[in-house]
């Protein structure tokens, strides 16, 4: 199949939500069809709300519809929905506990030229450390279609990111979709890499490189941040004895650092983070970016090596 973007996947089942969920609305800041709610706004407009260039507003709003019955979904890029609006979710969404769900499109390097004022790299981080949000990171069209159907009857807050480039598919209609629960992707033995997003398929890449050198990668496709599916990744520490965690975000406070709270509270084994390294991203096309910041296939290989003489190390001081 073609590629496509998460945001593209998202678009197709609010579109499908409307049918089946009448409670459903949605809001945006005048960058629906960036977040791609235009045809749920072309197919509903009097569902659909646009509060201009206030996402203050617009998540505000949202908690208010959600606190008369309605379904909210509040679209914006990911950098200007959670960053700009930390007090309004934590006070009107979370602390009420009200079902809105929090759209950010252009998650990660995906926004490309539009720079680091746009990039959001540090969104886990803040939407994980309130209390009753939900964190979602699809790592296909597909699976971000199915993410966005589900989150609909999921009883509270919901922070789902999402990509503007495309990206491969790399789920199929009958891959498993349930928030909470981590999918493996590929078995193995030797070490476990745990990913989220689209750097899934790069973790992916990674293991078949790394197979061909006799080392096989378990690889957990974690589309679901918070709450953490603690079960895999507790059997996977004591199955590989080595977790390498892969995101396109800041390694501080992120998947990462949600897998780590996992790990040394249940089975602690050696651990490396490949994602940000605590920097701003910068301008340039997707794709470019990636390889500058050492996102790609190749990165992860070398990651994964390192990680191994670590659990060697491990291994001969026990």
């Amino acid at each position: 199949m073609d590629k496509k973007a998460t945001r593209d996947g998202f678009g197709e089942g609010l579109l499908a939500l409307g049918d089946t969920h009448p409670d459903v609305v949605a809001l945006s800041g005048d960058l629906e069809d960036s977040a791609r709610a235009s045809a749920f706004k072309k197919k509903y407009p009097e569902r659909f709300f646009s509060v201009g260039i206030a996402e203050q507003d617009a998540v505000g709003t949202a908690a208010g519809l959600a606190m008369e019955g309605k379904i909210p979904y509040v679209c914006s890029f990911a950098q200007f929905i959670t960053g700009k609006t930390l007090e309004q979710l934590r006070m009107a969404v979370c602390y009420q506990n009200v079902p809105v769900k929090v759209i950010g499109s252009h998650g990660g390097l995906s926004v490309g030229a539009d720079g680091a004022t746009a990039e959001a790299l540090e969104e886990f981080t803040h939407m994980r450390s309130l209390p009753r949000m939900t964190v979602i990171a699809p790592c296909d069209a597909l699976e971000a279609k199915r993410a966005a159907i589900a989150i609909a009857d999921w009883p509270a807050p919901v922070f789902m990111r999402l990509g503007r480039a495309p990206v491969n598919f790399i789920t199929s209609e009958s891959t498993p979709f349930e928030i909470g629960k981590a999918n493996v992707m590929r078995d193995g033995a030797d070490l476990t890499i745990v990913a989220c997003g689209q750097m899934v398929e790069h973790s992916l890449l990674a293991a078949d490189t790394l197979a061909g050198q006799g080392i096989q990668a378990r690889v957990i496709n974690l589309h679901t941040i918070k709450p953490i599916d603690a079960e895999k990744i507790i059997a996977a520490a004591k199955e590989t004895g080595a977790i390498l965690t892969v995101e396109e975000h800041n390694v501080l406070g992120g998947m990462g650092s949600a897998v780590a709270e996992v790990v040394v509270q249940n089975h602690p084994v050696p651990m490396r983070f490949h994602g940000i390294q605590d920097t701003f991203g910068t301008s340039g096309d997707p794709a470019d970016l990636l390889k500058a910041f050492k996102l790609m296939p190749e990165d992860i290989v070398s990651e994964a090596q390192e990680l191994l003489k670590l659990k060697q190390s491990f291994s001969v001081a026990k």
